[in-house]
């Protein structure tokens, strides 16, 4: 019998999805579930950018180019150089989904073995683009009690090998919705530039930064400009996760030339998903200002809902849509089963993120777990009841 990749053993199972079975058999006996596991917005995607699709008038559902369509990156060029980036539209390769651009960016600029730096807790899915691309992640950990700060820049120097290639952050920060500083950012700027490496920057979450804070990208910062590799998706921005269509964005002409090749090798980007993308640059600013509105609320209600149950800790998240939070439990993958196996209540359960697979280090995170506020605010209301009579029996019964 052939023997399976040591690469496909390695691969780590998505902690987001793995609990998908659990919760797919409670739905079948009958339980209602309150999804706040995976960041997949209730808010409507913006009408500009259905029409568009409706309005399709194609009559051969053809390839694109390998970057994508001219009329969608000349529009995209449109909508980062608004936010002060100074790019062209050369300098984009269209991807299907963020993924693929963390994929490429990995691909481009890692050869085997060697490292990258990644404040933890991290998108989950960095340890399995890690995996596919045979480079090593070196965590630096950050932690609950500063707010999942950026680390002192003493913990990255320290990590720092003839190996090591980049640093990768992501901002607004998937898990924990921590919102870097530009302070931070020029700390990480002056290592990257004195140690020779890239920085990735991972910018899913740019619109949604709360309490009137300031975003920062890389891309604002002077001295870097051939250092720097972004990586975006339209998934949060639009509410329009199914499109699966990002981008990556980079100055350095030479990443860009390697990166086109693994786009070549793919073929294209879907088609139905640029036009639709190309129609909603003009998505207009009153509707991200209500989705920021309404996030605020919701991360509001869900940390003041989380702080007050007994033994239950979070911070303030600055941006993005999650909450990273600490439970009174030694085992939050266990706790997370068995919500979805043993426990209801008025025959409802919540369904949690562990956040041990946010960790890239052995025995982190066991206690915590993530939590997206994407639901309205009466779910959120009701999965929170949920939860605190949830840990009251596990405690219980533990």
């Amino acid at each position: 019998m052939p023997e399976i990749s040591k690469k496909g053993i390695a691969m780590p199972a998505s902690p987001i999805r793995r609990l998908t079975p659990f919760a797919d058999l409670a739905k079948k006996n009958g339980k209602k579930i309150y999804h706040l596991n995976i960041g997949q917005p209730d808010i409507a995607t913006p009408e500009i950018m259905l029409d568009a699709v409706k309005n399709i008038d194609f009559t051969v559902w053809a390839y694109t180019a390998s970057e994508g369509t001219e009329s969608y990156r000349n529009k995209l060029t449109e909508y980062y150089n608004a936010l002060g980036y100074n790019i062209t539209s050369d300098q984009i390769i269209v991807t299907n989904g963020g993924s693929e651009a963390i994929s490429f960016a990995m691909q481009s600029c890692l050869d085997s073995g060697d490292e990258i730096i990644i404040p933890e807790p991290f998108y989950a899915n960095y340890n399995g683009f890690a995996c596919m691309a045979d480079v090593v992640i070196k965590p630096i950990l950050s932690t609950i009690e500063n707010g999942f700060a950026l680390p002192p820049i003493s913990e990255f120097e320290k990590s720092i090998t003839e190996k090591t290639k980049a640093i990768f952050i992501c901002n607004p920060n998937n898990p924990t919705g921590y919102l870097y500083s530009r302070d931070e950012l020029e700390i990480l700027r002056d290592l990257c530039i004195k140690h020779d490496l890239y920085l990735f920057s991972d910018e899913a979450y740019r619109e949604f930064c709360y309490d009137g804070r300031e975003f920062v990208s890389p891309m604002h910062l002077d001295g870097i400009e051939e250092q720097v590799v972004v990586l975006d998706t339209v998934s949060k921005r639009y509410s329009a996760c199914g499109a699966r269509l990002g981008c990556l964005i980079t100055k350095n002409q030479k990443v860009y030339q390697v990166a086109l090749k693994f786009a070549q090798a793919r073929l294209s980007p879907p088609l139905v998903a640029q036009i639709a993308g190309e129609a909603a640059v003009d998505t207009p600013t009153s509707y991200f200002q209500q989705v920021k509105d309404e996030y605020t609320q919701r991360r509001n209600l869900l940390a003041d809902g989380l702080n007050g149950i007994p033994g239950v800790k979070c911070p303030i998240p600055g941006g993005a849509f999650y909450i990273v939070a600490q439970l009174p439990i030694d085992d939050a993958d266990d706790f997370c089963q068995w919500m979805l196996e043993k426990f209801e209540y008025n025959n409802e359960t919540v369904m949690l993120a562990p956040a041990t697979g946010f960790y890239s280090t052995d025995g982190e995170g066991k206690n915590e777990v993530r939590l997206a506020y994407v639901l309205n605010q009466d779910d959120l209301k009701k999965a929170l009841v949920c939860l605190e009579k949830g840990l009251e029996a596990y405690q219980n019964t533990h």
